[in-house]
């Protein structure tokens, strides 16, 4: 199964939202092989954002995702980079469609509730970037048959 990474910003954590976005993973039938709280450092988010350092909002991104801690996730499924990505919608949560996570829980740009991986070669950089092989328990639940046909999996 595919493997993709899912970081709930700081601002989910304080709106008390990190149950509402597990829920709605779980119950598009993705599971959660790894997950941790913590609070991310300058070096960790320069490398993250390595793509965004020269930009003009980088110092305000740097605090905000500073500002409190984040959950992130190792998130696995079938075409999960791909599932997980639609289901936040776009990055902008006032134009992105209701019915997806930041359709739903967002009104800016930036402080837009979910990081989500944008590849399979990314999510893979972005996972070993926040979780060692110890951190992910592997499983397969038992409701695995009622989400996937026997070919799916």
């Amino acid at each position: 199964m595919e493997q993709t990474l899912v970081i709930l910003k700081p601002g989910t954590v304080q709106r008390g939202l990190i149950g509402e976005v597990i829920t709605r993973l779980e119950r598009k039938g993705l599971r959660i092989t790894a997950m941790k709280m913590a609070m991310l450092d300058d070096e960790i988010l320069r490398q993250h954002y390595a793509h965004l350092v020269d930009r003009p909002f980088f110092p305000w991104l740097l605090a905000s995702m500073k500002a409190a801690p984040v959950v992130l996730m190792c998130v696995e499924g079938k075409d999960a980079v791909d599932v997980v990505h639609k289901m936040a919608g776009a990055t902008n949560g006032r134009k992105a469609e209701f019915g997806t996570i930041r359709g739903d829980y967002s009104l800016s740009g930036q402080e837009n509730i979910i990081h989500t991986s944008d590849s399979v070669e990314n999510a893979r950089i972005e996972l070993d970037r926040f979780f060692v092989a110890s951190d992910y328990c592997c499983y397969e639940p038992v409701l695995t048959p009622f989400i996937y046909a026997p070919d799916e999996k």
